[in-house]
């Protein structure tokens, strides 16, 4: 069931809105909805582990202070001396 809704919002943002949705082919309604929908939507937290991925849980250990940008740059300075 739809329902009316009120928006105050700036005029600039309104006109933008409005060109935007114009040449997407698609309702300023529907953009609208659209976003609220995606902003809202519960997200699904139960995700699913392969058994692969079971499998590999665990095989690499590594110090807690590792910094894995240092490791990589170290990496990228040894690969092109």
């Amino acid at each position: 069931m739809d329902k009316k809704l009120t928006l105050s919002l700036d005029k600039t943002i309104i006109e933008s809105a409005k060109f935007y949705a114009k040449s997407n082919n698609i309702s300023l309604s529907k953009l609208i909805e659209s976003y609220l929908m995606t902003l809202t939507k519960q997200k699904d937290k139960s995700i699913e582990i392969t058994p692969l991925v079971e499998s590999l849980s665990g095989v690499i250990s590594l110090d807690k202070d590792f910094d894995v940008k240092d490791a990589y740059s170290d990496y990228l300075i040894d690969k092109y001396k």
